[in-house]
């Protein structure tokens, strides 16, 4: 594949030739769970390594295969993983990584289950974390001990949409020796490349952006060495066995097709929202990246595209308040996840935090009153007629009870 096509080319082509696959336009599904030999030989000889080709789905599919060289090319590596979920490809990586003893630098906010995850690994393994901000170099490095091996990064973060400077991790990371790992998930590698500064891994719920649809759950990781992911894949992957099906792989190269397109609608919305919301008396606060008043403005414009398609709020009157408006929506549905055609609002301290506890919560910048919008594919004026009426509704039943 020529590697100087644009993305919006490789998105739609990337990985396959319709000439090996009976002239096929579309990506064929292979359904199959194990793969004939010709001979026994053969079959040793794939066992071996010695040559290509199927053995067994959990080792590898076409399918499957297709849909990672495709986010290979996306996001600049040498390498792709594809998983059954999200969580699965970060469990992946920091089981890659790390060992009994050993401590790792995150992103002071991130997504609660992969804080979970950080738990369970420091309550059993005793492989400890610290969460603290990506903005500056000296942040990073006062978060860093003799027994840091790698830096762990939501950016932008959910669901505060703070940013972690890219460039500042990279160069700390280098001085230790670090390995760096990216949750691309909120900008897509359509408007994200982590690995262009200096990231050795990038995952994705591709539950998301890169499926769209909201019917997949799946996750993907990509390695700046291809080297690191064939290590992953033939122990961690094989032996943990988290893998994504055949059918999912081919839905998500289906929703790749549209990302470009897709990314763009969901950003514009977005940057509807944000000025719309910013109007709002009972709206204490916007962030987006690409907001001229967030003081990260020059980070967000130097490592992304556009601002992309999440925009968080807070709500005056905390959590009453902000559970009272999602109620007064109608176009707008109440659901986590984020990246679907529809426009969705969730409320991450009773959601998707639920599980973070409240001091580190308030740590992350997650207050009770914040409101997470995943801008949707709708016509903008439809979505903030709606907003409007919901606000609208709360202030009357505010007048009422007052």
């Amino acid at each position: 594949m020529n590697n100087k096509f644009h993305k919006d080319t490789e998105t739609i082509h990337t990985g396959y030739e319709s000439s090996s696959h009976h002239g096929s336009l579309a990506v064929p599904l292979y359904q199959t769970s194990t793969f004939a030999f010709e001979t026994a030989e053969q079959g040793e000889r794939r066992f071996a390594g010695e040559e290509e080709g199927g053995i067994y789905s959990r080792l590898g599919n076409p399918t499957v295969r297709v849909l990672e060289e495709r986010m290979t090319a996306l996001e600049k590596g040498e390498g792709t993983l594809a998983f059954g979920s999200g969580m699965a490809a970060v469990s992946a990586i920091l089981t890659h990584l790390t060992k009994t003893g050993d401590h790792i630098v995150c992103s002071r906010g991130i997504y609660g289950c992969t804080f979970g995850l950080l738990t369970v690994m420091e309550q059993k393994y005793n492989i400890t974390h610290t969460l603290t901000s990506m903005g500056t170099e000296e942040e990073i490095e006062a978060a860093i001990t003799p027994e840091t091996v790698c830096i762990y990064i939501e950016s932008p973060i959910n669901p505060t949409m703070e940013l972690a400077d890219l460039k500042a991790v990279s160069a700390v990371a280098k001085r230790h020796s670090l390995k760096i790992v990216v949750d691309n998930t909120f900008a897509s590698p359509y408007l994200q490349n982590p690995i262009d500064f200096g990231a050795d891994f990038v995952l994705h719920s591709a539950t998301k952006y890169i499926n769209g649809h909201g019917d997949v759950i799946a996750g993907l990781l990509v390695g700046r060495n291809k080297e690191d992911i064939d290590q992953i894949r033939g122990s961690v992957q094989k032996d943990y066995g988290g893998i994504m099906s055949p059918f999912d792989a081919w839905l998500l190269i289906r929703g790749l097709k549209t990302l470009s397109v897709r990314m763009q609608r969901h950003s514009e919305n977005a940057e509807k929202f944000t000025e719309y919301l910013k109007t709002q008396d009972m709206v204490d606060a916007v962030f987006y990246p690409f907001d001229e008043s967030n003081p990260q403005v020059s980070i967000a414009k130097n490592q992304m595209t556009v601002g992309g398609g999440l925009v968080s709020f807070t709500i005056k009157g905390g959590q009453q308040a902000a559970q009272t408006f999602m109620n007064e929506l109608k176009l707008i549905k109440i659901a986590v996840s984020l990246g679907d055609a529809e426009t969705l609002i969730q409320h991450p301290t009773t959601m998707t935090h639920s599980g973070v506890p409240e001091t580190d919560r308030l740590k992350m910048g997650i207050d009770d009153g914040l409101l997470r919008l995943s801008a949707g594919l709708e016509h903008a004026d439809d979505l903030i007629a709606d907003l409007e009426q919901a606000f609208q509704n709360v202030a009357e039943q505010h007048k009422t009870l007052s």
